[in-house]
């Protein structure tokens, strides 16, 4: 999908929004070492960390896809955020008192303590594999939303040589404002740019709200009403704002989603150290814990949002001649046309900076965890003594300049498959591996045993592999899909493998 959308106002919300990134990461790097990288000094506020982790929370891939998924699966995602608060409630009662009473930097360290070195450093290799994929198929998806924004020439052909050449340029200057942005605040960066992150994006759902109800000239109760008695013809008997599905069989049974959210945010945020870093920045654990209840509210009413925002979409299509007159083939596209195309200059440059604040902090988040987590597990920053400051701080610079270049990589190598199967099997591939973190942390926390450190490994690659499998005898023969499920089936493989290699007194 190609945006008629005026190039300088593309460049302009671009490198305003860039120059404002630049100047944030200029306040919040000054007179930092390089422990505060990657812990903030602990002094962040908690209040300005639970709002920031709503942006870090939504992605850029769901700030443009949750909307039109409505059209598919009506309000059948909010279950899963329901899910979410008790996620919340348990890292904030279990998990981190256990990382405050540690003290601890990257939150794998635990697991050398509890089970040994294999563990600890099998630990921190799962999360960096899920982290790299799954955030590299974010900044993707929603570069790839960017590059529509820039005009081609007539004739452009999609995919030759210098369709590619001219994505992995767009790329290319993506990250390497990416690494400068981050290089030097790091954790204490990101949280005060997740705070811009979540201002931005949720500014431009309520202008696209605003907008689109201005468009159909109704009033807050009209829209109300619409919203209500709208049946969505893609789901025949149902509604837009039907928000549990009762079918057993399906992926988005409601039952089977709030059980997942549940085990989903204790995964990808409890035992997340892109997510939990933050939380770690706040000076106690009482203020973290605050910042832990805060987050789970105002979650849930974001997420609200951008379904009603989907609603909203749906109705304005159908109003519209549809899908087919907007000139989209996918879901994902409708957002970013209506908002771009139909709602006026003001709407437009609104999406392009909630869009561009999605993807900056988040793949930022990213590249410092993951740079945080290889020094701290694998380069042993904590205990080293034969590095200097300085020697540290050019160390980790080198880090976090590979994984930006790893996630070049892999953006350009997407493009050049351009093949939507290869980005879901990437997807899946990141959720599988966080089961095994996940049964790791609760095998340590809930039971007293010992374990053959050796079979850890072996345990974390033997899991996901049996529950693929699991997954497809399900559905074969059954009908039956785990949908989100699969990663407490995941972890519970974990828990088992890891009871069967318990050390016997």
């Amino acid at each position: 999908m190609q945006h008629q959308f005026p190039l300088w106002l593309f460049l302009l919300s671009f490198v305003a929004y860039t120059a404002l990134m630049f100047f944030v990461s200029w306040l919040t790097s000054r007179k930092m070492g390089s422990n505060s990288f990657f812990s903030g000094d602990r002094k962040a506020p908690w209040f300005v960390v639970a709002y920031g982790m709503i942006g870090a929370s939504i992605s850029g891939v769901t700030f443009v896809s949750v909307p039109g998924n409505v059209m598919a699966q009506n309000f059948y995602y909010m279950p899963l955020v329901l899910g979410f608060v008790g996620g919340y409630f348990i890292i904030a009662k279990v998990l981190l008192p256990l990382y405050y009473k540690m003290n601890l930097t990257s939150i794998y360290t635990y697991l050398g303590d509890r089970f040994g070195m294999k563990s600890y450093k099998t630990g921190s290799s799962v999360f960096m594999v899920s982290r790299l994929l799954g955030a590299a198929v974010r900044v993707y998806v929603v570069t790839l939303v960017l590059y529509a924004f820039i005009p081609k020439a007539a004739g452009w052909e999609a995919h030759t040589f210098a369709d590619v050449a001219l994505f992995a340029l767009v790329s290319f200057i993506f990250m390497v404002i990416l690494y400068f942005y981050t290089y030097k605040g790091g954790v204490k960066t990101i949280i005060w740019t997740d705070v811009l992150q979540t201002t931005f994006m949720l500014l431009a759902v309520f202008l696209t709200i605003y907008f689109i109800c201005k468009h159909m000239d109704w009033s807050f109760s009209q829209m109300i009403s619409s919203v209500a008695g709208a049946e969505n013809s893609s789901i025949p008997g149902t509604k837009f704002y039907s928000m549990f599905d009762m079918n057993w069989s399906s992926g988005t049974n409601a039952i089977k989603q709030i059980i997942a959210g549940v085990f989903m945010t204790i995964a990808m945020t409890g035992v997340d150290q892109g997510m939990i870093q933050k939380s770690l920045a706040c000076k106690n654990i009482e203020s973290a814990q605050k910042n832990m209840y805060t987050t789970s509210v105002i979650i849930v009413v974001a997420n609200f949002f951008f379904l009603l925002l989907g609603a909203l979409l749906c109705l304005y299509l159908q109003e519209n001649g549809g899908m087919a007159a907007l000139g989209v083939a996918k879901t994902d596209e409708i957002f970013p046309a209506i908002a771009s195309q139909k709602l006026g200059i003001g709407v437009g440059i609104f999406f392009l900076i909630g869009l561009i604040s999605a993807s900056y902090p988040s793949a930022g988040n990213a590249l410092t965890s993951l740079t945080t987590s290889f020094c701290i597990d694998f380069a042993h920053f904590s205990t080293r003594t034969d590095m200097d400051e300085k020697q540290k701080f050019h160390f980790k610079n080198k880090i976090h300049a590979l994984f930006a270049l790893l996630f070049l990589i892999i953006i350009v190598v997407l493009y050049v498959l351009s093949d939507d199967s290869v980005v879901n099997l990437v997807y899946k591939l990141a959720s599988y591996t966080y089961g095994p973190l996940l049964g790791l942390f609760f095998f340590g926390i809930f039971t007293k045993y010992k374990i053959k450190d050796g079979a850890t490994p072996y345990i974390a690659v033997a899991a996901p592999v049996l529950c693929y499998l699991i997954d497809v005898v399900c559905a074969a023969l059954f009908d039956f899909h785990l949908g989100f499920t699969l990663l407490i089936v995941n972890a519970l493989l974990t828990v088992i493998g890891l009871y069967l290699f318990r050390k016997r007194v």
